[in-house]
């Protein structure tokens, strides 16, 4: 029998579920499904009911003997309409209609059957008739598994079935264009909005707790900071290094090397860039031969972005060619590595591992972390159920005493737990709980040994450094027993504060009743992060009005205007996970814009009034609630944009009464009415010009008045109009060229009539664009080569080009992307560019692939890097 008949759902499925289930047929059509599903949603269930339509040979494949035990156990409590049913395998070796296996296990299997003769993996899965694989937790498929994968696809008629909460978009560009590769674009996601509104997730909010690192920290940043700041000041004084810049067959033999050029465009751009920055006078007739036409040229500053590309080029890539000026170049690299940005031959200035590891796990995070459950112990009171999660256990601090938590400088589970002990006012209530240490208030050693029976006979001693507490040692052959009955004490309330590690705690381990999360973790992805907060996002049974509150930690770098280090990080992280406003209106969206902090961060006052906002907010945990029911009742999807942000130094409140499309309008209305009013009086003052000297006299003096009293005013405002109108409605038109594009090539199959472009100026100068009406699938494709077009000109095989003078003496951008999946035929390409001319305007479409082609692109990227195009479009997800 096939699996279509063997297996039947026994239940009634959800709406979101049936609502993914309703649109399986079109998503499956290419062979692939690739599902997003946070935790809750019944993501193993999806994939059985999704393996029983598809109706083949199934292998499916899970990161842990845990999960892929879950799928046999969901197979025989959800699905199994016959109980003798015994056509399933827990061992890959002895396949059956249904095998449940490991990635590891593929990966041993694959490594048996090494080569590509008969007993290759490949011949073992076709020989076995498996036409199914699916790929559960499928963010985990990166490298040797992910080889193994591929080599499967070779199977002919193979469908492959990928299920995520989380794709690792932090991923690198080739890791990430892997995995969509293996696994196909996003099908589908199921929306925690719908999750929230259905009562499998508990409304939930994250928070940000921001600390400054202590007086040490700041005195080590600061030198640093100065060092670097010394060390730029010096280079650009250095005539040494400006002679080798100068003589640089880059700059010095600029045409005779556009090859190389055009291989490396951002290092000439760093050239120029510096030396400009360095007083020194540039070649006009080498800008000119660049494609820069106008009397000044706006460089960029040298950042220390542009700083370390240079050097990076100088001291490492290009070493053995520039033997000339060794001198020189070893000089640089001593004074580098001296003040700590240059090590293993990286330059690195912008992204020092080093200080940011010193911000991430600075001491401060512990007071940080004691204030959070400090507040959160005044809110819940006995209802506090916390959960801790860092990176490391730092044993080293196990035989710490005293009360003074000076020497507890590094961030991790004992000294986390030791602040506590020794801060926190309820310290009975506090338990570790990792792969290797258990450590419990000795009032619980009984509740302990009850609750784990025969076992317990595992030993037991006094904390040395306090002995309220036990340590309880952990073997293998207990340790899942250990963790479950520890647990088993935090569900029950006799724990109230864990701390763990995110190794163990983070992916697959559940308990319910957390409803105050502080993710103390600076090393791990966006995928563990996601996986570590949907811990305390799920619902509990026992405690049906539960609500979750999230805490991030960020320690502020005083030298930084921006926050520093650690808060890009998590602003990167933010991006993987959406969730409600925190204030005003009531909105869902990703990222970290929906705190609303401040662009610019400016002293101690500031960071305490942000973290009073903050607690402030998070004790009030039924407007929490309200929050999330009022957005939700907003929107009914989640729906993929571009976002174009905001780029102005003015803010854009202020910014939008001086320079917006408002004002350019006003100053054309004003030069018309002054025409109105300024004609009928010139006429009456010249009208004896117009009877004694003739019509072209008066013409003539009417002209030059008009010119001298309304051409500034003019000019003004059809600048100010293409520099603040021309951006929004220029992306809505290109918007609207793609989706004609993919609608007449039958790459979006929904009806015309229910599909249109929508463009939304927000409040805080952005602006967004997103397909109304159309699949998850057609809005993810949209919204993916919307972004292509948009972004910085990097290496396409087809730009598009404006022609427009003015606009270009302006510097607005007059290069555009076509995208890669179109720039692949020509065909396509030309077909593109007809849409384009049709909505947009009569840019030229150039194959960059020609020597002409070539130095275009480079004086495309050029252009970007001068002009400083800050445009840069992002990928969100809003609720709608």
């Amino acid at each position: 029998m096939q699996l279509i008949d063997l297996l039947k759902f026994k239940f009634e499925w959800r709406s979101y579920q049936q609502g993914f289930l309703d649109n399986f047929e079109d998503h499956i059509e290419d062979s692939h499904l690739h599902v997003v599903a946070p935790p809750g949603s019944g993501k193993t269930i999806l994939g059985l009911e999704v393996l029983r339509r598809v109706n083949k040979r199934t292998l499916v494949l899970a990161p842990t003997l845990t999960i892929r035990n879950q799928w046999k156990d969901r197979l025989v409590s959800f699905f199994l309409k016959d109980p003798s049913f015994s056509d399933y395998s827990m061992d890959l070796r002895v396949p059956q209609l249904l095998t449940f296996s490991t990635y590891q296990s593929l990966h041993a299997l694959s490594k048996r059957f090494a080569g590509d003769g008969e007993d290759s993996l490949l011949q073992f899965i076709t020989k076995n008739g498996i036409k199914t694989i699916v790929l559960d937790e499928a963010h985990h498929l990166k490298n040797e598994w992910y080889k193994c994968l591929m080599a499967l696809k070779k199977i002919k008629g193979l469908t492959v079935i990928a299920l995520t909460a989380t794709p690792p978009y932090d991923s690198s560009g080739g890791e990430l264009e892997k995995y969509f590769e293996l696994c196909g674009p996003i099908d589908d996601e199921i929306a925690v909005p719908d999750l929230i509104k259905n009562g499998d997730l508990c409304p939930h909010q994250d928070f940000v707790y921001f600390s400054k690192p202590s007086e040490a920290q700041i005195k080590s940043i600061v030198t640093y900071r100065e060092n670097i700041i010394r060390f730029m000041s010096e280079l650009k004084a250095d005539i040494g290094f400006q002679k080798l810049l100068l003589e640089h067959p880059f700059y010095a033999e600029t045409e005779d090397r556009l090859e190389e050029i055009y291989a490396k465009p951002s290092f000439l751009s760093t050239i120029l860039i510096f030396l400009n920055s360095a007083g020194v006078q540039i070649d006009k007739e080498k800008l000119l031969f660049l494609g820069f036409e106008g009397k000044t040229v706006e460089f960029p500053a040298l950042t220390y972005e542009w700083i370390e590309l240079l050097l990076q080029e100088l001291l490492v890539v290009q070493r053995e060619g520039l033997i000339t000026y060794e001198s020189i170049l070893n000089k640089i690299e001593k004074r580098l590595a001296r003040i700590g940005v240059y090590e293993k031959k990286r330059v690195n200035f912008v992204g020092d591992e080093r200080l940011y590891r010193t911000l991430a796990s600075s001491s401060s995070k512990l007071r940080s972390i004691h204030n959070i459950l400090e507040e959160e112990h005044k809110v819940l009171g006995n209802r506090l159920k916390a959960v801790v999660l860092t990176d490391f256990i730092r044993k080293e601090f196990l035989e710490f005493k005293g009360e003074a938590t000076r020497p507890l400088n590094k961030l991790g589970v004992v000294s986390i737990f030791q602040y506590l002990r020794i801060k926190f006012g309820q310290k009975d209530d506090l338990a570790i709980l990792t792969g290797s240490l258990v450590v419990l208030h000795k009032k619980l050693t009984a509740d302990f040994e009850a609750l784990l029976g025969d076992d317990g006979a595992i030993g037991m001693k006094p904390m040395s450094s306090d002995r309220d507490f036990v340590e309880i040692s952990v073997s293998g052959t207990h340790k899942n027993r250990i963790v479950g009955v520890v647990t088993r004490l935090f569900q029950l309330g006799k724990i109230k504060i864990l701390i763990g590690t995110k190794s163990l705690l983070g992916e697959g381990w559940d308990a319910p009743a957390i409803n105050t999360l502080v993710l103390a973790s600076y090393v791990g992805s966006f995928v563990s992060s996601n996986q570590m907060r949907g811990r305390a996002i799920r619902t509990d049974t026992n405690d049906p009005d539960k609500s979750g509150n999230i805490w991030h930690l960020a320690c502020l770098d005083p030298t930084a205007t921006d926050g520093g280090k650690d808060l890009e990080k998590l602003k990167r992280r933010f991006t993987a996970f959406s969730g409600v406003s925190i204030v005003g209106e009531a909105y869902i969206e990703n990222g970290l814009d929906r705190l609303q902090l401040p662009e610019l961060f400016s002293g101690e006052a500031q960071l305490d009034e942000l973290n009073k906002t903050m607690v402030d907010s998070a004790s009030n945990r039924e407007t929490l609630k309200g929050r999330w029911h009022e957005a939700i009742d907003k929107g009914s999807v989640l729906v993929r944009e571009v976002k174009i942000p905001y780029a102005g130094k003015t803010p854009f409140r202020k910014a939008k009464k001086m320079r917006s499309v408002d004002a350019a309008q006003y100053l054309l209305i004003e030069v018309v009415a002054g025409l109105g009013l300024f004609l009928p009086e010139f006429l009456m003052k010249n009208i004896t010009t117009l009877l004694n000297k003739g019509v072209f006299a008066f013409m003539y003096f009417l002209l030059a008045g008009i010119i001298i009293g309304f051409a500034p005013k003019t000019y003004k405002a059809l600048k100010l109009y293409f520099l603040f109108g021309n951006a929004f409605k220029k992306t809505k038109k290109i918007a609207n060229a793609l989706l004609d594009y993919l609608m007449q090539t039958g790459q979006i199959h929904t009806e015309d009539s229910r599909v249109s472009v929508s463009a939304e100026q927000q409040a805080n100068g952005a602006f967004v664009c997103y397909l109304k009406g159309a699949s998850n699938y057609e809005c993810n494709l949209f919204v993916q080569l919307l972004h292509e077009i948009l972004a910085p000109v990097e290496n396409p095989r087809y730009l598009l080009i404006g022609n427009h003078g003015l606009k270009k003496k302006w510097g607005i951008r007059k290069y555009y992307v076509v995208p890669q999946s179109l720039g692949r035929r020509k065909e396509d390409a030309l077909s593109f560019h007809r849409f384009w001319k049709k909505h947009v305007d009569d840019s030229e479409l150039l194959y960059t692939r020609t020597r002409s082609g070539r130095r275009e692109l480079l004086k495309a990227r050029l252009a970007h890097v001068v002009y400083q195009f800050k445009e840069v479009s992002e990928k969100t997800i809003t609720w709608k």
